[in-house]
C-alpha cells in the first residue's frame, strides 16, 4: 500500500512523494523512515526530511567529496561527521586514504541503511581502512589536533543539536584538527530557500579559516534542487586546482556528475549568491 511523504519547504511550498513504506523506526535522536519509490528507488527520510535516494545520491555525494579530495595530491586520513548512509564513506575511500574515520551519532541510521540501502555504501563499512565511531561529531573533533587531511560534514540542517555543526567554535575546532594544508567541506543548504543557513555557514567559516569557497550543484530531491557546499582551508584553494582529471584517472575514479570542468563551473557563483556571501556575518550559536 502506498504512503505519501514529503516536507514543507517554505510558506505555501511543499514537496510530496508517494511510495511504499518499508520501515519506520524512532531512535534516540530522530524518526527514520525508508520508502520504496517508483522513480527514485529506495528513499531515506529523517524526521520526514528526505536525506538521500538510490537514484540521485550520486549528485550529492560526488559534489560533497570529490571537489576537495580530487584537488589534493595526497589524502591520507579523512574524518567524516555524519553520513550514516555510507555514501560519503564510499566516495572518500576511492581516493586511496589509509584511514577514514566516520563519526555518526545515530547507529540506527547505519543499521537500516546497510540493510535497506546497501548500494549507497557498497561494502564501504567493511573496508579495513574505515573506522566507524558512534558519538557526537563536535566532541570528537574537539579531542583531535593536527590529525586529518580533510574533514567532511555530511550532516543535517542547523536545527536542534545539529546547529552546533554550523558554529564558529566548531569550525575553529575543525581547523585545529586539520593538518597543514588540510581542507574542510560541508553541505550548506539551498541558497534560495535556506539563505539564513547559507549565510551562517559562510560567516562563521570565514571567521575561522583563511579562505571559504562556496560552490553549487543540484540534487533533484532537495528543496529547490539548487544546492550549496562550502570548502574552507588555510592552504591551496579549490579554484586554483588543476590536474583533477589526471588524479581521478590515477585513482581509478569514474564519476557520473563530477569532472574537472564541473569543478570550476561549480565555483562560478551567480550574482545573488555572491551577494549572500558579501552580506554574511558571523552568527553566534547558543551552546546546548
Amino acid at each position: 500500500m502506498s504512503s505519501q511523504f514529503g516536507e514543507k519547504i517554505a510558506d505555501g511550498v511543499f514537496s510530496r512523494y508517494e511510495g511504499k513504506l518499508l520501515t519506520s523506526e524512532r531512535s534516540d535522536f530522530q524518526k527514520i523512515d525508508v520508502y520504496d519509490h517508483p522513480f527514485f528507488g529506495r528513499v531515506l527520510t529523517l524526521d520526514d526530511l528526505i536525506q538521500t535516494t538510490t537514484r540521485d545520491e550520486f549528485t550529492y555525494h560526488e559534489m560533497l567529496v570529490h571537489p576537495a579530495l580530487a584537488s589534493r595530491d595526497r589524502v591520507e586520513r579523512v574524518l567524516i561527521i555524519g553520513g550514516g548512509d555510507g555514501g560519503t564513506l564510499r566516495h572518500v575511500l576511492m581516493h586511496g586514504a589509509s584511514e577514514v574515520v566516520m563519526c555518526e551519532i545515530d547507529d540506527a541510521v547505519i543499521r537500516l541503511c546497510r540493510e535497506l540501502l546497501p548500494s549507497l555504501s557498497d561494502g564501504a563499512f567493511d573496508d579495513p581502512r574505515a573506522r566507524v565511531v558512534i558519538g557526537d561529531g563536535a566532541a570528537f573533533v574537539a579531542d583531535h589536533e593536527d590529525a586529518f587531511d580533510a574533514i567532511i560534514v555530511d550532516g543535517s540542517d542547523p536545527v536542534g543539536p545539529a546547529v552546533v555543526l554550523f558554529s564558529e567554535d566548531f569550525y575553529a575546532a575543525c581547523r585545529r584538527a586539520l593538518r597543514d594544508g588540510g581542507v574542510f567541506i560541508s553541505q550548506t543548504g539551498s541558497p534560495i530557500f535556506q539563505t539564513d543557513e547559507f549565510q551562517m555557514a559562510y560567516g562563521n567559516l570565514s571567521a575561522s579559516f583563511g579562505a571559504c569557497e562556496p560552490y553549487l550543484s543540484f540534487v533533484p530531491t532537495y528543496p529547490g534542487t539548487l544546492w550549496s557546499y562550502m570548502a574552507a582551508t588555510d592552504g591551496a584553494q579549490l579554484r586554483a586546482s588543476s590536474g583533477i582529471e589526471a588524479r581521478l584517472r590515477a585513482r581509478g575514479i569514474e564519476c557520473r556528475l563530477y569532472s574537472e570542468e564541473v569543478h570550476h563551473g561549480a565555483l562560478a557563483l551567480p550574482p545573488f549568491v555572491k551577494e549572500l556571501c558579501e552580506t554574511a556575518r558571523p552568527v553566534p550559536v547558543p551552546r546546548g
